[in-house]
């Protein structure tokens, strides 16, 4: 096997954020570029050493454009750093939850998992990679700040002759002594869904003329989807649409919202509806559900699952405790507080669920930005969001609307909206935010209309396992009745800034719960752009995207 070791410069702009390094696909192609990251990657994981003997890698991704040239140069990568095993996915495709599962079922010491998540693909778009730990879920902030170091200080790295790696061909090849599995990048996942929840009562429903739709968004998810909802739950061909990846998704934005979804909303809102509708992003891990014309925020769709969670046979002995992103609303602390369980509040990002996880503090977790998950891996879940609520859909016999308003009749509802406000100047976002953390020391006492600050801050958190603490987390109002409005500037975004702002008030009159979230919330959001100026700072008169 010849190896080379190739210079190369530092590059400054290599930080991995929340959910890995996301750039846009030129600056990945910008000469040595990936192969620094990852050579700073296998450094780090490593200590500046060469792989233990026979460690195993797991290598795949979303299917977007760069995908397959990003697997061969990793490759290459890895046999000239001592792997002794890479699994792959056949066609480079392994959804992220996917590949969580493959690490964690085969003990492998990692995984490199090529996505950029929800952000657009093709040559114009955008392509990302992170380092998933042996556990299975993001590396955790001690070991991305490592990366990031490293990164700054490589002068070479390390890489095999060209010989590429026939990726659709199942089996085992050799790459000079590495050898490169390719695996089913479903069977695996498959699996363990069919071990968690009852496929049987499921089959049955729809046997009995449930329908369902499933849109894949020419993402990650569509063979997924195919193989378990069509083939062994038994949805009629043509349930799951949009289901074959494409390398630019379709030329549209991978991102399970109201907005981007609109095919799917168009279904579920319109004449004949099916009985269920759901989405996924382009990498699998995030999720939208749907009723006949009725929307089930991310933030109710976790508290509808903590609650009812003993209907799955994998969850059927209960939980041990729920842990929620802080901008995600606190309806499952109501769930949690009436089955006995602590609920964490945590930074935005999986990887702060991942030490609870392990720790056996918690069981299932879920963010605003439609991510849930269980400790069943350890990366948020889309499909298994979906099959849950499939799973209770089946055992209660309702539809998604009638489980909804029983849930709020029992907990209150926590009425909830996210406003997305993407691609704004960098400079005008940290203005709007540098406002409002400046407004800080006038706010609390002070009355809006039916609303009194009661405190501000800026979120910090205290890892309850091992002791890290995380600080700027998000800027919080809380106001006396315990509504809130969350202004936070998000870290996907490859192209200038995203701005997102949270608001939430809990609405406990049965006759109230059912009105429309940005009615009810008004106030809260004409409060949110008087304290802001984000209208006036920003030049908009709407969000890019409601939630």
């Amino acid at each position: 096997m010849n190896i080379r070791t190739v210079a190369t410069t530092p590059f400054a702009d290599q930080k991995p954020g929340t959910s890995g390094l996301r750039k846009k696909v030129a600056v990945f192609r910008t000469p040595h570029y990936l192969e620094n990251f990852v050579q700073a990657v296998f450094d780090t994981i490593f200590d500046n050493a060469p792989a233990p003997a026979g460690s195993t890698l797991v290598l795949g991704g979303d299917g977007r454009y760069l995908n397959r040239e990003a697997i061969q140069v990793i490759l290459r990568m890895a046999a000239a750093n001592g792997f002794g095993r890479v699994l792959v996915g056949q066609g480079g495709i392994l959804s992220t939850p996917a590949a969580s599962c493959v690490i964690r079922k085969y003990a492998t010491f990692g995984g490199l998992i090529l996505s950029a998540s929800h952000n657009p693909g093709g040559p114009a778009g955008d392509f990302g990679i992170k380092y998933n730990t042996a556990n299975g879920g993001p590396a955790p902030e001690k070991i991305t700040d490592a990366i990031f170091a490293r990164s700054k200080a490589l002068t070479s790295y390390r890489i095999v002759e060209p010989a590429d790696i026939d990726l659709d061909r199942p089996g085992q090849q050799m790459l000079g002594g590495m050898v490169v599995e390719i695996i089913d990048p479903v069977a695996d996942y498959a699996e363990l869904m069919e071990s968690l929840f009852d496929f049987a009562v499921i089959r049955a429903l729809v046997a009995g003329g449930f329908r369902l739709c499933f849109d894949a968004m020419h993402a990650v998810t569509g063979p997924y989807a195919r193989e378990i909802l069509e083939r062994r739950l038994g949805a009629p061909a043509g349930s799951v649409i949009n289901g074959v990846p494409l390398e630019d998704f379709g030329g549209g934005h991978p991102d399970p919202n109201l907005t981007y979804a609109d095919q799917l909303v168009a279904i579920m809102y319109g004449k004949d509806a099916p009985d269920f509708g759901a989405a996924s992003d382009g990498d699998g891990d995030r999720n939208m559900i749907l009723g006949r014309g009725f929307f089930v925020t991310p933030s109710d769709s976790l508290a509808v699952i903590a609650a009812n969670a003993r209907l799955a046979p994998g969850y059927a002995r209960g939980i041990a405790g729920i842990a929620r992103s802080m901008p995600t609303s606190a309806a499952a602390d109501r769930v949690a507080q009436k089955l006995g369980v602590p609920c964490f509040e945590t930074p935005t990002g999986w990887k702060f669920f991942g030490n609870l996880m392990d720790a056996g503090r918690v069981t299932l977790c879920g963010e605003e930005s439609f991510g849930t998950g269980s400790n069943h891996v350890r990366e948020k879940d889309g499909l298994w969001a979906v099959l849950f609520w499939l799973n209770i859909l089946a055992k209660r016999g309702q539809s998604v609307e009638q489980i909804l308003e029983d849930h709020w009749a029992v907990f209150g509802r926590n009425v909830y909206s996210r406003h997305d406000h993407e691609a704004l100047p960098t400079e005008v976002a940290n203005g709007i935010m540098d406002q409002v953390r400046g407004a800080f020391p006038t706010l609390p006492g002070k009355a809006f209309g039916n609303y009194t600050v009661k405190v501000c801050d800026d979120f910090s958190y205290t890892d309850p396992i091992d002791g890290s603490v995380s600080t700027g987390q998000g800027l919080r109002i809380i106001f006396a009745d315990g509504s809130r409005i969350v202004f936070r500037l998000s870290g996907t975004g490859t192209e200038g800034a995203t701005l997102r702002v949270y608001l939430e008030a809990f609405e406990g009159d049965p006759a109230r719960q059912r009105g429309d979230a940005q009615l009810l919330l008004a106030e809260l959001i004409a409060i949110a752009d008087e304290i802001s100026g984000l209208k006036a700072r920003s030049g908009r008169e709407r969000p890019t995207v409601i939630t």
